[in-house]
């Protein structure tokens, strides 16, 4: 059975930061491409950040400069490091794993983020 559960979420104020991770299991971690998604209310889920079996990282362009995506394959987990946080940052966060031929896809329950003064 895969899981992919998501920690690190809460309040943080603006100009703050947070770190997400997400532990995955039941999966061959390294065949798989790791993202974060948010979905913010009455939003669209979108993409946030990319990380793939390589290491290779994509980023949305709101983002860019402030989060950072990293991989462990020795621990299968997947890690958002964000900085310079904005309310408009604010959103549930969720830990995607989609294999290399895109067969696969899976995704974690999801961590609030909040930010606010």
């Amino acid at each position: 059975q895969v899981q992919l559960v998501e920690s690190g979420g809460g309040l943080v104020q603006p100009g703050g930061s947070l770190r997400l991770s997400c532990a995955a299991s039941g999966l061959a971690f390294r065949i798989y491409n790791m993202g974060w998604y948010r979905q913010a209310p009455g939003k669209q889920r979108e993409l946030v950040a990319l990380i793939t079996t390589s290491g290779s990282t994509n980023y949305a362009a709101s983002v860019q400069g402030r989060f950072t995506i990293s991989r462990d394959n020795a621990k299968n987990t997947v890690v958002l490091q964000m900085n310079s946080l904005k309310p408009e940052d604010s959103a549930v966060y969720y830990c995607n794993a989609n294999s290399v031929l895109g067969r696969f896809n899976y995704w974690g329950q999801g961590t609030q983020v909040t930010v606010s003064s």
